[in-house]
């Protein structure tokens, strides 16, 4: 037969109407019904809420229930051909995402209750053709109400997720519903709680997604660049980081810096910018201040990227956020109205922004600092240089930020802190940098609080490496003490070992503050500073407390050492009478030098020359004051 003589009555045909659709949709037999959606689906094609109304209510949701239940092998004709089951499954889902394009039925019970049945179908299915639609129904729902949220993810869709991206090809259309699926689950669960259900299943899809961070160049580079911040940065994320930290395969943090450099180099919106900071600090914390520099080796990576580029990209940009933030904080503190909420809101949503910032410079001073220590190596003279003016710059900019607030009388803050920290952080590798500013502001960074301490202390904690190096020099005394600050080390040095210390991470710091205080005291004749007496006599009590169980040598010689010092401006006399210091802390005290002089003249008393030193300080302190302590006197040479 020549089909041409019927070619022609078949493109003349009418094409049936939406009313004739609706009829057969509302047939009693389902030969009727099943006519009526596969014809019906050109009607669903669009966003028309209307008509997907209309032909949504002519169906019914119980056949369309049965529908995907019978495509399933689940209904009552489930001995139908694998053919016709295949067959009723993609009408199924092609009818039930093209109804949900409507958000009215998209939040319905009925098809929130399709979530399990549809995941299910995902994990049987590899056909790319019916996923899509069963991806965009999950979607359609989900993003239609908080209920599809929690079904899918009670559901297990985070297995389901883990289990197929990795099989989706880059910047897809499966892709990108997968990670819009995330980011609803994230908005709307806690990410406390998905971490503890599905901690390996996470892991394996921030693999995944950073590579679609790092090969896309469209709006859906910048989707894994949200999804990522937001699973890294959160205050939950700690787990997630060490399953990151001890995964065999590294290209994840490769893709990562090719992402990262590839925001920072390119003119986005300073928006995407500040993401890819809080995402870059993220990395760092889990990879080291390693993870800046390096070769990057991908295969699917063409463009050749300098080993020190994402180094250099990431503290310029660093700089310009800090000189933005802080000039921003600035207006809200001192020139903008503080008594409104959205003021109040801004500020400490850029105060939460500097401090990424902040933590990215330190982390690179410590890069570098261990890069000096290592003799280089790993960067070459110009990029080292590079980074030293940067620094600087971002210094200078941080140093006139406490400028301005000084002049303000702001002394409680924790933007001033932060910004006390990161000074400290530069001071402690270049102790002389930006020196005329930095002894101009020496007495008021000792002065600043954090929003919840009740005096000064974190703020000397983190000058102590500063102070104990510069110290050591009689203009650095001078500094110190003209600035009247010996006695802030001093009650930073007590609150750190005395009774109801303050827990800190590094022990190393009370040594920093015991050299500082050693240092004034040992050049206390030239530097002429008063002392303090009420001062005095609370450290010579901390001192006593921190050596009383202690079986550390350098512990023992180090109070022993400040100790004789102190009591040369004193007497057992004097101390008794005061109504500060009892008999326990005189008895902790001889029984202190009692230890720390047991190996006079023989030798070094614990094998150590640095001991060794601190015992010829103690001992020729108390040859000089041994008449004025009798009760020490007594215990040494008992």
């Amino acid at each position: 037969m020549d089909s041409r003589s019927h070619s022609q009555p078949e493109e003349s045909a009418p094409s049936p109407s939406l009313d004739d659709c609706l009829k057969l949709l509302k047939g009693e037999r389902d030969e009727q019904r099943l006519a009526g959606l596969l014809v019906v689906t050109k009607f669903c094609k669009g966003d028309d809420a209307v008509s997907l109304r209309k032909i949504y209510d002519a169906v019914g949701p119980r056949f369309l229930d049965r529908l995907l239940r019978t495509g399933l092998g689940k209904g009552i004709n489930s001995g139908n051909s694998s053919e016709n089951r295949d067959a009723y499954l993609q009408l199924s889902v092609t009818v039930l995402a093209a109804f949900c394009r409507a958000p009215e039925i998209a939040s319905s019970e009925d098809m929130v209750s399709k979530v399990p049945p549809i995941l299910e179908l995902m994990l049987k299915e590899s056909g790319t053709s019916i996923l899509e639609e069963c991806y965009e129904f999950l979607y359609l729902v989900t993003n239609a109400t908080g209920d599809g949220v929690t079904t899918l993810y009670e559901s297990g869709g985070m297995k389901v997720l883990a289990f197929q991206m990795s099989t989706f090809a880059d910047g897809s259309r499966l892709m990108e519903l997968a990670i819009r699926l995330l980011q609803l689950m994230l908005s709307k669960l806690s990410l406390e709680i998905i971490t503890n259900d599905y901690l390996s299943e996470l892991s394996t899809i921030v693999t995944v997604v950073a590579r679609e961070f790092a090969v896309l160049h469209n709006a859906l580079k910048f989707e894994s660049l949200h999804l990522l911040t937001a699973v890294l940065s959160s205050n939950y994320s700690a787990p997630l980081h060490e399953a990151l930290r001890v995964m065999p395969d590294s290209k994840w943090s490769m893709y990562m810096r090719v992402g990262v450099v590839a925001i920072l180099q390119n003119r986005v919106a300073p928006a995407e910018k500040l993401q890819a900071l809080i995402l870059a600090e993220s990395i760092v914390s889990i990879k080291g201040e390693e993870w800046l520099i390096g070769k990057i080796d991908l295969p699917d990576i063409q463009d050749s990227i300098p080993s020190d580029r994402c180094l250099l990209l990431v503290l310029e940009s660093s700089r310009v956020e800090i000189a933005v933030l802080l000039n921003e904080l600035a207006y809200l503190k001192y020139e903008a109205s503080k008594n409104t909420s959205s003021t109040a809101e801004s500020f400490f949503s850029k105060q939460r922004n500097v401090a990424i910032a902040f933590s990215l410079v330190e982390k690179i001073i410590r890069l570098i600092s261990n890069i000096a220590e290592s003799e280089g190596g790993l960067i070459d003279d110009n990029t080292f240089m590079k980074v030293m003016n940067g620094l600087n710059e971002t210094i200078g900019v941080v140093l006139e930020y406490l400028q301005d607030a000084k002049e303000h009388e702001q002394k409680k803050g924790n933007d001033l802190l932060a910004s006390v920290r990161l000074v400290g952080s530069y001071l402690a590798e270049t102790p002389h940098a930006c020196k005329e500013k930095v002894r101009e502001l020496l007495q008021y960074m000792l002065s600043i609080e954090g929003e919840d301490e009740p005096s000064p202390f974190y703020s000397v904690f983190f000058l102590l490496p500063m102070l104990c190096q510069t110290t050591m020099e009689i203009e650095g005394c001078k500094d110190l003490v003209s600035a009247g600050m010996y006695k802030a080390v001093a009650e930073c040095l007590i609150k750190l070992i005395g009774p109801g210390r303050v827990t800190v991470e590094d022990d190393g710091c009370i040594f920093l503050a015991c050299d500082t205080i050693l240092n004034l005291l040992l050049k206390k004749e030239q530097v002429r500073f008063p002392m303090d007496e009420s001062t005095s006599i609370h450290l010579l009590k901390a001192l006593a407390y921190w050596t009383e169980d202690s079986n550390d040598p350098t512990i023992i010689m180090m109070a022993s050492c400040i100790c004789a010092l102190l009591f040369d401006s004193t007497s057992e006399e004097a101390l008794v009478n005061n109504p500060y210091f009892d008999s326990n802390s005189l008895n902790s005290l001889s029984r202190l030098f009692a230890r720390s002089l047991a190996s006079w003249g023989q030798g070094a008393p614990y094998g150590k020359k640095e001991d060794m030193d601190l015992l010829e300080i103690v001992t020729a302190g108390y040859s000089r004051w041994a008449h004025r302590f009798p009760h020490i006197k007594e215990a040494v040479e008992r």
